[in-house]
């Protein structure tokens, strides 16, 4: 069918698909003229079908459109935009670039930083970028697909919309989950295909092949880290042990806000990445499974001023980009990733609101958790606007109502604005983080903060509309030491990053306990052991929402690398066989996960008052080694405390009371038992117990009477139950 263009319409953005044709809609603001190119295959480098916007006819506002009568879902496409290359005062616009729509719901081929046509300017060029580029670059096979957004059947899935108090995270990374899974190969003549049998390890069906270890955790939502469209090939580094080229394989650098990552994905179809997530999420929701998304609106893949051309820098380089004052051919950086995107200008605001509203509307996710969420909350002069900012418009989205919204309060700017978000987040706790470390590994000063952290962090979050569970508490994340590596190296190793050692924070509060790294030593694995089993407890009796890094409950290591961006090999991918090898951490994470779902008392919608409620009980009392007389001081290493278990608006006990007594110090010490009216206490975990001994049922919980000993770096959990001669 030969393709007809008209006017078309300036909304909605992207590329719009109906029963005749598509409409196409590009937002820029400077630019003086659009091409709109078509190509049959994504390979092509001259498209079948080429249309040049009039100002008059096809545009309104800074809005570009055009209606080709013709065109349908499949079809690839790009823009070339016109305009001024005057980087010195903002604008790169060059048309010898075929750009990407912001939009696009999909994308061909794999972008690549290696290519001289991929820039803007001529890389040979002694003033580098401030030169233009001849080379069109129409020859890469990254292009925009047209995809139709009703075209696949849900069935009667919706998002599960967890309450915030009951859920538990679990981030993870798609490809590096299930990776190394050398059981994910299903036969493609299942689709018609073909014979060949493929892997579908590292992709979204290889997760759904995880669920029952999911479900035997016992989390409530995955975090999959970056799903939008990026370029792991833009690390410039190499291993300095095998010289091959390194990889930015977490993806914290997109390029599509509304793309899937193609390589997530088995098949190779045009379009095949859109469908192939929908029936994950889909699937995952059938298992009851949240799906929450991390992504990265502070930034883009594009880089610094020296980077690639391919979509944002080419279409408006000055609306989308924060840039410096003094000089606006350089960024400003507080992403730390060479460019900031530009989040609270109207036309940016609208892109990433779109966006989220996309993934929910049509995609199904259940929430998002916001990378350096902060640079949303920062004016164009870098001043922190959070009440005013596109952060108050997220949380006040009607669409985005009831999802799940999760920000990352800092930026690599110093930005650190943790308990600073409007009403409607919820935050990583990195202080949380930080002092549970340092109280496990034994450092002086902790034991005040580590109660308030505890307790819900309410010097942080007990504001006007806030709770308890705004709190994300941590122990580790994707970015730093796994919980194997926080007790077995005492320092970062990431020389194989090839930048020298210098990227990773050196601030990680580890220990080793006797050797770096592996060791055959019992003495030492059996305190390694204990230690994990010791922020395990402390995770899942604290206020808040836990969240569990992939790979931590069965003893993953990265041999002390805590920053593995770069590396697709066993460095980060999970080693199953560790399940077994660990059996005792993964039985003992699992567990200590159901007992908090078990017990509504560890998941309070209120905050600790400390005032006493009902007849007479507290709803928190803090203790030492004597009862009611807890250890403040700089040199205690000890911390204990009663959640009480009764109802603070009925008065009426619907729960046990739950006893924690943690001691950090270096011997073994007595600690007296709070008393408790028609009460008796029964211990469910003793972190010093071997396996199996260290964890107990509650039918099967030992009485524990007058003291307990508490050994050195071991805690020790006990819950109340009635007194038998009262209940019988």
């Amino acid at each position: 069918m030969p393709y007809k263009a008209f006017h078309g319409k300036p909304l909605p953005f992207g590329a719009t698909p109906d029963d005749k044709g598509v409409n196409f809609s590009l937002f820029s603001k400077n630019a003086v003229n659009v091409i709109l190119e078509l190509f049959d295959n994504f390979y092509d480098e001259t498209p079948a079908f080429s249309y040049s916007l009039h100002s008059k006819h096809n545009k309104t506002g800074d809005v570009w459109h055009v209606y080709i009568e013709g065109a349908d879902p499949g079809s690839f496409y790009g823009y070339r935009v016109f305009g001024p290359y005057l980087p010195e005062i903002g604008h790169r616009f060059n048309p010898n670039k075929l750009l990407t729509d912001p939009y696009a719901k999909a994308n061909s081929g794999e972008y690549s930083w290696d290519h001289e046509y991929s820039y803007g300017y001529d890389k040979n060029a002694p003033m580098k970028d401030l030169s233009f580029s001849e080379i069109d670059s129409a020859r890469s096979h990254v292009k925009s697909i047209v995809v139709a957004d009703n075209a696949f059947d849900w069935e009667d899935d919706k998002p599960l919309r967890y309450p915030m108090k009951d859920t538990i995270i679990y981030e993870m990374h798609v490809r590096l989950f299930t990776k190394s899974c050398r059981d994910l190969t299903e036969v493609r003549s299942a689709t018609g295909d073909s014979e060949d049998p493929i892997s579908i390890a590292g992709t979204f069906d290889g997760i759904l092949r995880k669920i029952d270890h999911l479900h035997q955790l016992g989390v409530t939502s995955i975090e999959l880290m970056p799903v939008f469209e990026f370029n792991p090939t833009a690390n410039i580094h190499v291993n300095p042990k095998t010289g091959e080229r390194l990889k930015n394989i977490w993806g914290y650098d997109p390029l599509a806000f509304f793309a899937v990552e193609a390589s997530y994905t088995p098949g190779i179809g045009i379009g095949e990445q859109v469908v192939c997530f929908k029936n994950f999420v889909k699937n995952m929701h059938k298992a009851g499974i949240e799906i929450i998304l991390d992504v990265v609106f502070n930034h883009t893949g594009e880089g610094n001023h020296e980077g690639p051309t391919l979509s944002f820098r080419g279409i408006d380089n000055e609306i989308y980009y924060l840039l410096t004052a003094s000089d606006k051919r350089y960024y400003e950086n507080y992403s730390g990733c060479g460019n900031t995107f530009n989040c609270n200008h109207p036309a940016v605001k609208q892109l990433i609101i779109d966006s989220l509203r996309y993934w929910v509307t049509q995609m199904h996710v259940d929430g998002f958790r916001f990378d350096l969420a902060a640079i949303l909350g920062r004016a164009p002069d870098g001043r922190w606007i959070g009440d005013v900012s596109l952060l108050k418009d997220i949380a006040e989205d009607p669409v985005l109502a009831g999802t799940k919204l999760i920000a990352e309060g800092w930026d690599a700017a110093g930005g650190y604005f943790v308990g600073d978000f409007p009403k409607g987040w919820a935050e990583w706790n990195g202080k949380f983080r930080d002092v549970v470390r340092r109280f496990v590994r034994g450092d002086n000063g902790m034991v005040p903060e580590l109660a308030t952290r505890l307790a819900g962090s309410s010097d942080l979050y007990n504001k006007s509309g806030r709770k308890p569970f705004d709190s994300i508490n941590f122990v580790t994340a994707h970015d730093g030491f796994t919980l194997m590596d926080l007790v077995s190296y005492t320092q970062k190793h990431n020389r194989l990053n090839g930048e020298n050692d210098q990227d990773g924070t050196n601030e990680n509060f580890s220990h080793n306990y006797g050797v770096e790294g592996e060791t055959e030593d019992p003495a030492i694995l059996r305190m390694r052991t204990q230690q994990i089993k010791n922020f395990i407890v402390l995770l899942n009796v604290s206020q808040g929402i836990p969240m569990v890094l992939m790979g931590d409950e069965i003893g993953r290591t990265q041999k002390g690398n805590n920053n593995a961006y770069c590396h697709d090999d066993s460095t980060t991918w999970v080693d199953w066989s560790l399940k077994d090898k660990h059996r005792e951490i993964w039985e003992f994470y699992s567990k200590m996960i159901y007992f908090r779902k078990r017990h509504e008392c560890l998941r309070r919608e209120h905050f600790f008052t400390g005032k006493r409620i009902g007849l007479g009980v507290r709803d928190i009392t803090w203790h030492g080694t004597k009862p009611f007389k807890p250890d403040w001081s700089d040199i205690s290493h000890t911390l204990a405390f009663v959640i009480s278990g009764e109802d603070l608006d009925t008065f009426q006990a619907r729960d046990n009371d739950i006893y924690v007594a943690a001691n950090a110090y270096s011997s073994d010490l007595s600690f007296e038992l709070p008393p408790m009216a028609g009460k008796e206490w029964h211990r469910i975990v003793d972190t010093s117990l071997p396996f199996p001994f260290d964890f107990q049922s509650e039918p099967e919980a030992p009485l524990v009477q007058g003291e307990y000993i508490v050994k050195a770096h071991s805690i020790l959990l006990l819950i109340s139950k009635r007194t038998r001669s009262l209940s019988n």
